[in-house]
């Protein structure tokens, strides 16, 4: 998947910021058309107030934020920049999901993040692929919006199986122990980025660990939500 520079990398017309990589035009087209829950980011009968599976049993982050629906063409933009290599998506896709979360400040009121920090990839994976995709999203947006972007804030200790082969049960047992916090976050509100989310079962075991370590918040931004 190759793109001329200065055209859409959707509908290959020509941009007026070629450094956007995606046209104003693609972008309104993904935004997502179901009313989610603001909490799980999950189908929900109201967009601001928590769904029924939020209020018996609420995930330990406070929001999820979502560009779209994991579906294509964005689907494939995701695929592209993890196991094609191809980096110079970041930025655009890292644009797409900062419009999102501004759009989410305005109309959830959303609490603004001191830090964010991106899900890590244990040691031998991100030196087969060569890079951490959450990490590439996570650098502009920081510089975007003026917080602090440690990329080694967590570190993925255990060499776990791939999530998207597993079941729901699966995952969690998995990822059980398999973080470390590198520095302190008390008192922080911070935000964990990731591509896609599933069943949030890596999401969810990182908030739990900044949680425990004395965070004052943990929201989760993500380019895709898995409905």
């Amino acid at each position: 998947m190759l793109t001329a520079p200065g055209l859409c990398w959707l509908c290959r017309m020509p941009l007026k910021i070629g450094s956007w990589g995606v046209c104003s035009v693609c972008t309104r087209a993904l935004a997502p058309r179901a009313v989610c829950c603001p909490r799980c980011g999950l189908p929900a009968a109201h967009p601001h107030l928590p769904c029924g599976r939020c209020l018996q049993k609420p995930p330990p982050w406070e929001a999820l934020v979502a560009v779209s629906p994991y579906a294509p063409p964005l689907s494939g933009l995701i695929h592209h920049l993890k196991f094609s290599r191809g980096c110079q998506l970041a930025r655009p896709l890292a644009r797409l999901l900062l419009l999102a979360v501004l759009h989410a400040r305005r109309t959830r009121r959303l609490t603004r993040a001191d830090m964010i920090v991106n899900v890590p990839l244990h040691q031998r994976r991100h030196w087969r692929r060569g890079y951490n995709h959450s990490d590439l999203l996570c650098r502009p947006l920081a510089r975007w919006l003026g917080c602090r972007c440690p990329s080694q804030a967590l570190r993925r200790v255990r060499a776990t199986a791939i999530q998207h082969q597993l079941s729901a049960r699966r995952r969690k047992k998995n990822l059980r122990n398999a973080f470390r916090l590198e520095l302190p976050v008390t008192g922080l509100h911070i935000a964990i980025v990731d591509d896609v989310v599933t069943t949030g079962s890596t999401v969810a075991e990182l908030s739990r660990l900044l949680l425990q370590s004395g965070a004052a918040s943990v929201q989760v931004w993500c380019l895709c939500r898995t409905l």
